[in-house]
């Protein structure tokens, strides 16, 4: 794991120019990658491509990057791992090649120079991002892998083009400009994140999960090219199904993904896991203990609130898989602490209120492991939120009050401004006309951003651009292709990145191995939510290493009781941020329906936490970065 960096301009620079912007760029990603850093600078062609090495594989100075291929016409600066790097190297070695080093970087650039990109993407199962400069056709691409795991940005400012594994990098290029979004900034009010391929600068994007990018001129405006879609695939999952009982294929993905963890738990560096006591995590630590041969170190985080505290059920599972626990119970100050250091961790504004417990775990499993793997994905995967049963439910009431839909939201809309406000969800409810609307409805925290950000328009995203959904699904199963491609790669996977990556620990994700990715799909929905109770097949696999008395029950989720620290030991902090009179000479927020939010929310009347963390971070983000 490591951050990679550069850019490209006309060659109007000395190279003692170009090396020193390149230096400060990779500066700001030392964290991603303390170990080593290094520049390589082509003078003649104006580009830098520049990165930070956090050792994994192959810990000598043979892992150096910029890496240049064999053949010489080749330069990458990588960021990630390539998992099944050692059947390519066999691939490469057959082929003649004589490969000097164990690192997956050299794996990786000369398959690029044998076989081409696009032809090598669609051979690697990892997680990355990298750029490639191919020396001889002077034309620089940019990939990022399958799901989105490893962060690439992107973009143009005064003729220069711009990439980086985080906004901080971009931002301090000499010619970068800071030009706020407002459309972006509306999509972040709702979602708490900023979906691909926007962020919240004009003219800088996210590369999107599954893509590259080719660039021959660096001032021309390109687009990026897809080499695996996600919507295909699901398709192809629905249309191809698992035929075979539940414990037939309960048996394949045991096996699947136990090779997964198999081939993340390769490393020169020590290997740990977080272990939330939750089924997916507690899965992953069940398939590393099997294949280990030595106790698995495994880390969790516990609260003294006792409705957000899973550290008990944790320490059960460890106790009977045998794992090297290491539990911290953190008081609500020990936490507290660390908030106002959200805002440099998260370079793009960022509020999903469970980045903090995500930190405090990765600081605590970095004292004693340099990889760390993670039960993420599972959710989305196997139908383990409970919004996917309370959502195919209220859409078949709305599909049943579809003949009066029309009387009712009329009704709404005669009533008083006030009486109206009270009903105004129920009159949008009224509007929605398909289950990924439903779902977009469910998932918006602000439901009305323009009424905060005026004259803002919201970006089109996967939520609202019909021509990224998905054929032939049931109603759950388009609920869950939605967070597949928007909630898991731009809010989880973007919070787990930096979250460990700013205490210098990879954190990989097992369930995210494309073939479980895959294969998931092609399970029929019973396999999954089975009499209102998600992950039904995950659930029957850990039973075979886990008894189920010790993780059956309620879902809690990694969150922190946010709604009582606002209201008290944070709320100096939130009256200073959420001021009138500040928020009107910024100029961003209608300064009253914030205000209105916070009051209700101080007095009791309302639960407004998660909207106040969106105004929050967003604040504290301006107040750090603009």
């Amino acid at each position: 794991m490591c951050g990679i960096t550069g850019f490209w301009k006309a060659p109007e620079e000395s190279e003692q120019t170009l090396t020193q912007w390149g230096d400060a760029m990779n500066d700001t990603l030392r964290h991603r990658g303390p170990d080593d850093g290094g520049l390589w600078v082509d003078c003649a062609a104006g580009i830098v491509l520049a990165h930070r090495r956090l050792a994994i594989l192959d810990l000598s100075p043979a892992g150096h990057q910029p890496m240049m291929s064999h053949c010489l016409g080749y330069v990458i600066a990588f960021n990630g791992e390539i998992y099944n790097f050692l059947d390519i190297r066999r691939e490469l070695e057959k082929e003649g090649h004589c490969l000097v080093s164990t690192s997956d970087t050299e794996v990786l650039v000369n398959a690029c120079a044998l076989w081409g990109v696009k032809r090598t993407l669609s051979r690697l199962n990892g997680m990355f991002s990298f750029a490639l400069w191919d020396r001889k056709e002077q034309t620089l691409t940019l990939a990022r892998d399958r799901l989105g795991k490893k962060p690439l940005y992107y973009g143009w400012s005064q003729n220069t083009f711009l990439w980086g594994s985080e906004l901080k990098a971009l931002c301090s290029h000499p010619g970068f400009t800071r030009k706020l979004d407002r459309s972006s900034l509306a999509l972040f009010l709702r979602l708490g994140y900023i979906p691909a391929p926007h962020s919240i600068y004009q003219n800088i994007y996210k590369l999107p999960p599954g893509h590259f990018l080719n660039v021959s001129v660096p001032q021309h405006r390109v687009s990026p090219e897809p080499y695996w879609c996600v919507k295909k695939m699901a398709e192809r999952g629905i249309q191809d199904p698992f035929t075979g009982d539940l414990r037939e294929a309960a048996d394949e993905l045991d096996a699947m993904l136990r090779d997964s963890i198999c081939l993340r738990m390769l490393a020169d560096v020590p290997v740990g896991a977080f272990l939330s006591g939750g089924i997916d995590s507690s899965l992953v630590v069940a398939m590393m203990q099997a294949q280990a041969t030595a106790s698995v170190k495994t880390f969790t985080i516990g609260f003294n609130e006792a409705s957000h505290d899973e550290a008990t059920h944790a320490a059960q599972i460890a106790q009977h898989l045998g794992t090297e626990h290491t539990q911290l119970r953190l008081s609500s100050g020990e936490a507290l602490d660390i908030i106002p250091s959200m805002a440099g961790i998260y370079d793009e504004p960022f509020a999903d209120p469970s980045q903090i417990p995500t930190f405090l775990v990765s600081k605590l499993a970095r004292q004693k492991v340099t990889v760390s793997l993670s039960g993420d994905g599972g959710d989305e995967l196997f139908g383990g939120y409970s919004e996917y049963l309370v959502g195919t439910r209220r859409w078949k009431i709305l599909q049943r009050l579809l003949p009066v839909r029309t009387l009712i939201g009329g009704c709404v809309k005669g009533m008083n401004v006030v009486t109206r406000g009270r009903f105004r969800k129920i009159e949008q409810l009224m509007e929605v006309t398909t289950p990924e609307a439903l779902h977009h409805f469910h998932v918006s925290q602000w439901k009305h951003p323009a009424d905060l950000v005026p004259e803002a328009i919201e970006h089109s995203t996967a939520f609202t651009d019909r021509s990224l959904w998905a054929d032939a699904m049931n109603d759950t199963e388009r609920m869950m292709y939605m967070d597949l491609v928007n909630y898991l790669p731009e809010d989880i996977l973007t919070k787990v990145d930096r979250a460990s990556m700013a205490t210098s620990l990879e954190a990989r994700v097992p369930f995210l191995d494309y073939r479980v990715v895959e294969f998931a799909w092609r399970l029929p929905l019973d396999f999954k939510i089975h009499q209102g109770q998600g992950k039904r097949i995950l659930r029957s696999i850990l039973s075979r290493y886990v008894p189920p008395r010790l993780f059956e029950r309620p879902k809690m989720g990694f969150n922190v009781p946010l709604h009582l620290w606002l209201r008290g030991p944070l709320r100096p902090w939130v009256e200073e941020l959420l001021d009138p009179t500040k928020l009107r000479q910024q100029g961003l927020f209608d300064p009253e329906p914030v205000r209105q939010t916070w009051m209700g929310h101080l007095n009791g009347r309302q639960n407004s936490a998660h909207q106040l963390w969106g105004i929050l971070m967003f604040q504290a983000w301006q107040q750090k970065w603009m």
